[in-house]
Order: structure tokens, then sequence, then C-alpha cells
């Protein structure tokens, strides 16, 4: 299961930002959508247990803002998707987002190195949570810190 967790997570070793407008072409990979190849695209998955996951992410040009900040949006999306990684279970569908808060605590500047993490909060039945933890990984300034509710089908016991 672990490794599931680090092919979906670990889409690319290539990050390419040349301010250039990228092509559809470049993001599809085998299974993946256009949307989670361009958000994604460039996170390493540093460690994998059961439980928890550890990233890091450089911050790309095309995930930021009109003052070069890592978008507000693209921490949202990062809290959604390495949370959502974290409890998928091998052979079942994604679990639906339930609820999701974020306290934005401070701004992540283009090409600055951040490290992602989430930690299992909780199960009960189909229900799951989680924590994510966005940090700059030089200072160890939080730069967001996200609670990631979610329902998905669990594993049959037949």
């Amino acid at each position: 299961m672990m490794e599931k967790i680090m092919e979906y997570l670990q889409l690319s070793d290539e990050v390419v930002d040349d301010g250039e407008a990228p092509r559809v072409e470049e993001f599809l990979g085998e299974g993946k959508s256009f949307y989670e190849n361009f958000s994604l695209r460039g996170i390493r998955v540093n460690r994998v247990e059961p439980g928890f996951i550890s990233c890091s992410f450089k911050v790309p040009l095309r995930l930021t803002d009109r003052d070069k900040n890592l978008a507000n949006g693209a921490i949202a999306n990062l809290v959604d998707e390495v949370g959502g990684a974290l409890v998928h279970g091998e052979g079942l569908p994604m679990s639906v987002s339930v609820d999701m808060s974020i306290a934005f605590l401070s701004k992540a500047k283009l090409g600055e190195e951040l490290e992602i993490t989430s930690r299992l909060l909780g199960e009960r039945g189909g229900y799951k949570g989680t924590i994510v933890v966005v940090r700059n990984k030089m200072t160890g300034e939080i730069i967001a810190e996200g609670r990631h509710s979610m329902f998905g089908r669990q594993a049959s016991k037949l």
C-alpha cells in the first residue's frame, strides 16, 4: 500500500519552471488527470509509514499568485491531495472530502523548499481525519495547517 501512495504522489522527477505556459501533453501521465499532474508535479515523497506521510515540494512559478507567493488555492490542494493519499485504501475508490479547514499562517515564496506532512488523526468506520502541516523546510516556519476529513468505502472483510 505504501508503494501505491508514493506512486500516486510522486508523479515526476522533472521540474520545469521556465515561466512559459506548459503544454497539456507535458502533464498527462498514465492514469493521472491534467489537474493532478499540474498541481502535484515536482512533489517528492520522503517517507511513508502507516498513518504518516512526509513530502517535500519546491514552490513552482505555475502555482504562485501575482506576488510570487504560493497561492492559497495551491496550499488547499496540497492539503487535499496529501491528506487524501494517506487514507486511500488500495483497490478502493478515493475517499470523498467531507470537511477541510485550513489556517494560512505565513507565505511561501517562489523557489522555497517546503515540507508537507500528513498524520492520521483517527478513523471510525469509513470516516477518517488527517492533519496536514506545510512548513518552510529551511526555517521551520509553518505556512499552513489543515484538517481534512474524508469518507470512503471500507475494504470488504469477505
